[in-house]
């Protein structure tokens, strides 16, 4: 057991503490913290007492054997403007409740089901694909992932709007994290120029999932499709979901269900152009198993390979890179004291690199997960998706995506960074490229036919 004097942190703004060094370099300050000072790191985020915590079994202190004393972090729970009441705020009761009403659009049975309309997709993208052309390739998966999400979960075609919905998201993206960042964080509800802004780039996507929903109530798209099953959801007492109820899930459905996995496959791809024995292991694989045809979701056991990029890619360029919880009441973590509201804060970032846990860390290695490795871990040493009862709903739906997305687009095109492309690193709400990714396409296969998408 630790005395209850806390260990020294790193040296702190007289104001703003250690806020304005995160704001300027949120990634380095986490690695070097973590390195110079421990697994308990002491900071102050204003007048907010906050702790890195890089050690696993802290991680399953905070997320399982205390998640009752800890709540999303306060920047979250006001950023009702974007999230309303979802998941992705709330805690507790209401969190379970809502859990448990959207969980059975991301079953097996279900998630299967949207495969072929993956595919579909991301066959179109292509068919728009042309030979030594160049394209941001960050902007065509935030497409992509945006027109599947919309056919998989709402059942329409969003196609059109992934322009106006990419720049109201990267609007959305910019000032949560100017909240996160904040020593002291302004009610949304104030006309500051940001605030003005977040609320126009809200309304955009507002506008496309009432849309969605309009439609489902007017009886088109699947039954299966997520909005269909929310809007016929019942909790206990027999009480359905209103709009605005629905619109606040598929808001944080519609932000986290494509923004990750693009930014997933962005990453994957630049590795994968700076590797060409992963590269060419990867097509090896999927040449002997695909031959060239599209992949199915009874594909995915036969491609260990390319899942093992995918995990490799994640565990380097965790999308979701850090998280924080507050606490609610004085408690312990490692046996560290822990004030009530206080802020913990959490990052796969730290943890996927941490030479204690990982052979050579900073290397894209995807043969080191074809042993054992994945149970030989320690639980919260790799989490790209969370863990504990918060696990993210859409892991698994993540990970069908991901797996047929890359097999599609490389059995058709071999993607190779633009020379002196700038690739820097901008931790957001997630971990996004600055400058893009320019990338140019180098075509394997000609496709002289694309099949149609799904009908509605």
């Amino acid at each position: 057991m630790h005395a209850t004097k806390l260990p020294d942190g790193p040296p702190a703004h007289l104001l703003t503490g250690h806020a304005t060094a995160l704001h300027h370099d949120r990634l380095g300050c986490f690695t070097g913290w973590a390195r110079d000072y421990g697994d308990f790191v002491p900071l102050r985020l204003g007048p907010r007492r906050g702790f890195l915590l890089s050690h696993p079994d802290y991680l399953r202190e905070v997320l399982v054997s205390q998640q009752h004393n800890f709540i999303r972090p306060y920047p979250v729970r006001q950023s009702r403007t974007t999230f309303g009441d979802s998941m992705f705020i709330t805690s507790g009761p209401p969190w379970l409740r809502q859990r448990r009403l959207a969980q059975p659009a991301f079953d097996h049975r279900h998630v299967n089901a949207y495969a072929d309309a993956m595919v579909a997709c991301t066959e179109r993208m292509l068919a728009r694909w042309r030979d030594r052309e160049r394209r941001d390739i960050h902007e065509e998966m935030m497409a992509l992932t945006l027109a599947v999400v919309g056919r998989t979960l709402f059942g329409a075609d969003v196609e059109g709007d992934a322009r106006a919905v990419g720049e109201a998201m990267k609007v959305v993206l910019e000032r949560f994290t100017a909240r996160m960042d904040s020593a002291l964080p302004l009610p949304e509800r104030l006309p500051m120029p940001g605030n003005l802004r977040l609320r126009h780039a809200v309304r955009q996507i507002d506008t496309v999932i009432y849309r969605m929903i309009r439609e489902v109530r007017n009886g088109e798209g699947d039954d299966s499709q997520l909005l269909a099953l929310l809007l016929r959801a019942r909790d206990d007492d027999g009480n359905t979901m209103t709009d605005t109820n629905v619109r606040d899930e598929a808001m944080a459905f519609f932000l986290a269900g494509h923004e990750t996995t693009a930014l997933a496959l962005t990453w994957t791809f630049y590795l994968l152009s700076q590797h060409p024995q992963a590269q060419a292991a990867l097509d090896e694989e999927l040449g002997a198993v695909l031959g060239g045809r599209s992949p199915t979701a009874e594909d995915l056991p036969r491609l260990p390979y390319t899942g093992m990029v995918l995990r490799e890619s994640m565990r380097l360029y965790p999308p979701a890179y850090a998280f924080a919880r507050d606490s609610l009441a004085d408690c312990k973590i490692g046996g560290w004291p822990v004030p009530g509201g206080s802020t913990v804060i959490m990052s796969q970032w730290v943890l996927h690199r941490d030479p204690r846990y990982w052979d050579q860390p900073e290397r894209f290695e995807p043969d080191r997960w074809a042993g054992d490795l994945a149970t030989r871990l320690p639980r919260f040493v790799y989490f790209p998706f969370g863990g504990g009862p918060h696990l993210c709903i859409g892991s698994g739906f993540a990970t069908l995506e991901a797996t047929l997305l890359l097999a599609t687009i490389t059995q058709r095109f071999r993607l190779a960074l633009v020379p002196d492309h700038p690739v820097v690193l901008q931790p957001l709400m997630t971990l996004r490229p600055r400058h893009g990714m320019r990338m140019s396409l180098h075509e394997r296969i000609r496709v002289h036919s694309v099949d149609a998408l799904p009908a509605k």
